[in-house]
């Protein structure tokens, strides 16, 4: 393992992303995050953020990701994928029951909440709502 902090680690993958993406442009497919400042991270560099609470053994959220791959390529939202076993604090600080769970963050903050399966169409609307 490396002697490198993770904190750092996380600085250079932001930035190497930032640099990757521009500095105001959504990055074009998901980006994982791992905990609550990963994801404050996300929300507050992207104007908009569509955070995807999912878990790997949960069939609506495997059936959802495609379309979620597409709406990164497709609009101007970040999105973020948090996998709830991985991060239960941050899924239980977001009311996260039930998976998949979209929260939709403006300028940093949560504005919506979807519980399940949605239509793509409707998520962009969303997205262009809150753009």
């Amino acid at each position: 393992m490396s002697d490198i902090p993770i904190d750092e680690i996380r600085e250079q993958k932001a930035e190497k992303l930032k640099n990757e993406t521009g500095d105001d442009a959504a990055p074009g497919e998901p980006v994982h995050v791992n905990g609550a400042s990963e994801l404050s991270a996300v929300a507050s560099e992207n104007a908009v953020v569509l955070a995807d609470f999912y878990a790997d053994w949960c069939g609506p959220c495997k059936m959802i990701a495609p379309m979620l791959d597409e709406i990164a390529a497709e609009t101007d939202a970040a999105v973020a994928k948090v996998d709830v076993d991985q991060n239960q604090q941050l899924a239980a600080q977001y009311g996260v029951q039930g998976v998949p769970t979209l929260v939709l963050f403006a300028d940093g903050e949560p504005v919506e909440r979807l519980v399940g399966m949605q239509n793509k169409d409707q998520l962009v609307a969303l997205i262009e709502r809150h753009g």
